[in-house]
């Protein structure tokens, strides 16, 4: 398989391991060392494979998600590394009724080992965020806490 389009089946895998809460299968998609940035859309910055996994499994623990990636713009920067950009789309559903609709773009770095190509560096950036009339525009560290308290009573 080409590498582009190996990078292309990563991410697609990405996906789908999210919205299905795979999260074993997920961390297979991530380097050791990897680094993701949601500060843009209102998030933090979380270091190493295990951390972000913990991360995001807990704020979707109760949350219906649907992401898309779009356009991929990826370049290989040499055999075993490569960048990216992909315009993406997401709906959530929090348990309480609120929902969220978003546009923006990831763009990351890969790395290739032992013939597999994982994601080393992703930052989400946003371009747009419609919500529901309970969440104000860019206020995900509120939706944040809602959702862990949501899990919390839900557990």
């Amino acid at each position: 398989m080409d590498d582009i389009e190996a990078i292309k089946q990563l991410k697609a895998r990405y996906f789908r391991m999210l919205d299905t809460k795979d999260w074993d299968g997920m961390r297979q998609v991530f380097t050791d060392d990897l680094v993701v940035d949601t500060t843009e859309s209102g998030g933090i910055v979380t270091t190493g494979g295990d951390t972000f996994i913990a991360y995001v499994s807990d704020l979707l623990a109760d949350v219906s998600t649907v992401h898309q990636g779009h356009t991929p713009e990826i370049t290989l920067t040499s055999p075993s590394t490569a960048t990216g950009i992909w315009a993406l789309e997401d709906r959530l559903w929090y348990p309480d009724g609120r929902e969220m609709r978003g546009f923006g773009h990831y763009h990351e770095t890969y790395e290739k080992a032992d013939g597999v190509w994982r994601i080393k560096t992703s930052k989400l950036t946003r371009l747009r965020m419609d919500t529901s009339p309970k969440l104000l525009p860019n206020d995900l560290a509120a939706a944040e806490q809602l959702t862990a308290s949501a899990g919390a009573a839900h557990g």
